[in-house]
């Protein structure tokens, strides 16, 4: 008996891991924002990017260690958003992002995520697999974010490919908005609910 519940800790120890370093990365939000505001943007640079780290490591560690778990699937994709709007938002009052950046990040975020609910509640059955569009909208606002705060931080010159990223990062926003939208309204309007929808809302 005492093997058996010994197994069993560790078991829940190890499926611990990944929502441990999401709950650092929820934490973290609140300190960058914060030091953002007081102009400590080198500081800030290398805390997103352990938090950037984080996040990559614990959905790799959740596979590896078979420790994915329904708690895991809704703080993941509350400590993404937390930590990206906070840091746009703070970059944009700062002066450092244009603000209808972050608007546009902020309103691709809203659409997403509220039809994601809503389909949940109306229709039903929302799958677990992102786009690619997504993830290259994901994989873009992280990068400008982090560009940003090195190149103002760190003081190295990111002005030549800043409005490129810029448009990278709206282009892909706006895409992948519309990418959903008409999944989902295709989906409605047939009426099925198909098992590989390709929607995952940690990964929005």
């Amino acid at each position: 008996m005492s093997v058996r519940i010994q197994n069993i800790s560790a078991y829940m120890s190890v499926k611990a891991i990944p929502n441990g370093l999401t709950l650092i990365r929820l934490l973290v939000a609140p300190v960058a924002v914060w030091l953002i505001g007081e102009g400590m943007l080198a500081v800030a640079f290398w805390l997103f990017a352990v938090a950037a780290i984080t996040d990559a490591a614990d959905g790799a560690i959740a596979k590896m260690l078979n420790a994915c778990t329904r708690i895991g699937s809704y703080l993941d994709p509350l400590a993404d958003k937390s930590l990206l709007v906070g840091v746009y938002v703070a970059m944009a009052c700062t002066g450092y992002l244009p603000q209808w950046v972050v608007i546009l990040v902020a309103l691709r975020d809203c659409l997403i995520v509220g039809g994601a609910i809503f389909y949940e509640l109306v229709i039903g059955n929302v799958s677990m697999r992102p786009l690619l569009i997504s993830k290259l909208n994901t994989f873009s606002q992280i990068f400008l974010a982090g560009m940003v705060l090195g190149g103002y931080g760190l003081g190295m010159d990111v002005e030549p490919i800043l409005d490129p990223m810029l448009g990278v990062v709206c282009v892909t926003a706006v895409l992948s908005a519309a990418a959903y939208s008409w999944t989902w309204g295709r989906t409605a309007l047939t009426g099925l609910v198909e098992d590989s929808l390709p929607v995952r809302i940690s990964d929005l």
